[in-house]
């Protein structure tokens, strides 16, 4: 869900702005895996590929339309983004807000990405999120509450 503001404090990763000087790749599992929400957020879409993550389950949150990625036994699905620049990373951190972090992870393929993992595990339910269903009944209007969100936040 979109929120107002940037996360204060510390880069997640103790480097500046929590990323290395090389572009790198970050996996998503929800809302995010959507290029019509990418544009509302970061006015493009950047390369998009399949990708999966062992060890982890997309979980549905109770009363909200967006996942939450939690640790569990089973594979999640998504895409990996390439390419983003910094300020897109700096636009991405302050969406996903205080709830999730941005860590590190190898994929099923071998290949090392960032990933927001929502940090309040203890809030979750069995129940995994469904892509299908968030196309089916939200994605309309989540893409306008993100351009609405990025609108309000201002253009970097």
């Amino acid at each position: 869900m979109p929120r107002s503001a940037p996360r204060p404090g510390p880069s997640r990763s103790g480097r500046p702005d929590g990323l290395s000087a090389e572009p790198e790749a970050l996996f998503v599992y929800g809302t995010l895996q959507f290029p019509d929400v990418l544009k509302a957020l970061i006015g493009r879409v950047p390369g998009l590929e399949p990708a999966a993550l062992a060890g982890w389950r997309a979980a549905a949150l109770p009363g909200r339309i967006y996942p939450g990625l939690v640790s569990a036994a089973g594979t999640v699905h998504g895409v990996l983004l390439s390419g983003l620049t910094l300020a897109e990373w700096r636009i991405l951190d302050a969406f996903e807000g205080p709830e999730y972090d941005r860590r590190p992870v190898l994929l099923l393929d071998g290949r090392s990405a960032w990933v927001y993992v929502y940090s309040l595990e203890a809030e979750v339910g069995d129940d995994d999120w469904s892509s299908a269903a968030f196309v089916a009944r939200h994605l309309p209007a989540y893409v306008e509450r993100c351009a609405d969100w990025r609108t309000r936040r201002g253009r970097c």
